[in-house]
């Protein structure tokens, strides 16, 4: 009986480990998305500009994209993805808002998480908020050795 019993055992680990290191066949007519940027330089933006840009994608599968999840490295980087599935060859566009409101230099990333053959791209945004201009002022000249209007 307990040979029977190992045996058993033996045979069902052995199915499974077999079925564990099988490689699931890729769909040859699965989504993929094509970006026409995956990295978008910001510049040197003031503190408190407008935040916003987009990436903008292609469907250059046989099958509707569906994005499933986009997410920020930060709190900073609010990314909105479109919701419907994109048929092939359409294009549409994941717009992404970053918290200008913080100084100084920025590298984020927005991962993008689809039924497309590479399952998960990672966008880069990156730029410099620098403090808002000061307004230019002319020197007062208050010791009164400038030249006098006559009357």
């Amino acid at each position: 009986m307990k040979n029977i019993f190992l045996t058993a055992a033996f045979a069902l680990g052995s199915l499974s480990f077999a079925f564990a290191q099988s490689t699931p066949a890729t769909n040859p007519n699965a989504a993929e998305v094509a970006f026409e940027k995956e990295i978008v330089d910001y510049g040197k933006i003031t503190k408190g500009a407008n935040g916003e840009r987009e990436f903008v994608f292609k469907n250059t599968g046989k099958e509707p994209l569906i994005i499933n999840n986009c997410y920020g490295s930060c709190g900073c980087t609010v990314p909105e993805w479109p919701r419907t599935p994109i048929a092939p060859g359409a294009k549409a566009s994941i717009k992404v808002k970053y918290d200008t409101q913080r100084l100084g230099a920025f590298t984020k990333t927005v991962t993008v998480q689809s039924n497309a053959k590479s399952a998960t791209k990672v966008l880069t945004i990156k730029g410099d908020v620098t403090d808002a201009p000061q307004p230019i002022t002319t020197p007062v000249n208050d010791k009164g050795t400038g030249s006098k209007v006559s009357k």
